[in-house]
């Protein structure tokens, strides 16, 4: 994957390249901020976005725990993807106007009188759906384009296996 290579995509990076992809978002010469550096979607999202590759080709900046003034870089990104697991963290005042956020984290906030998990992702939708070109929800956003990718790569692989491929 780091070099380009034919190989299983992570899921949950997949599924955001294909999101922006099948959604005609442009994202060759773009400002992406990764809000995070996870083994699982952190570093692999930042390094396929900056591929030649369709979905990728754009400038990526990786910010973490230790990343001074996240705000400053949040606010110059064209594409901003979270994916750090705080609830809520990105607010409409960190986002640039226009811009397209891909919010990855779900967080589980409370509880419902039924016992149910309410969940949140890592961008205060309400807020930030306002200034935003496109966003995803939380819960119904990238977690069933994880799952989608899952599949592929299971299909692909049984494919691959049959002598299909």
């Amino acid at each position: 994957m780091m070099l380009g290579e034919q190989c299983y995509l992570p899921c949950t990076p997949h599924g955001i390249l294909e999101l922006l992809e099948r959604n005609n978002i442009e994202t060759s010469g773009k400002e992406v901020v990764v809000l995070g550096r996870s083994n699982i979607v952190g570093k692999p999202i930042a390094n396929l976005m900056l591929q030649k590759r369709p979905s990728g080709n754009a400038t990526v900046t990786l910010c973490h725990t230790r990343t001074k003034d996240t705000a400053f870089h949040t606010k110059r990104a064209d594409i901003l993807i979270a994916a750090v697991g705080v609830p809520k963290l990105v607010t409409a005042d960190m986002v640039k106007e226009g811009a397209v956020v891909i919010d990855v984290g779900v967080n589980r906030i409370g509880k419902t009188a039924a016992g149910k998990s309410i969940l949140a992702g890592d961008v205060d939708f309400d807020a930030v759906k306002e200034k935003a070109a496109a966003i995803t929800p939380v819960p119904g956003g990238i977690g069933p384009m994880t799952i989608t990718m899952l599949m592929m790569n299971t299909v692909q692989a049984a494919k691959t296996a049959a002598g299909l491929l």
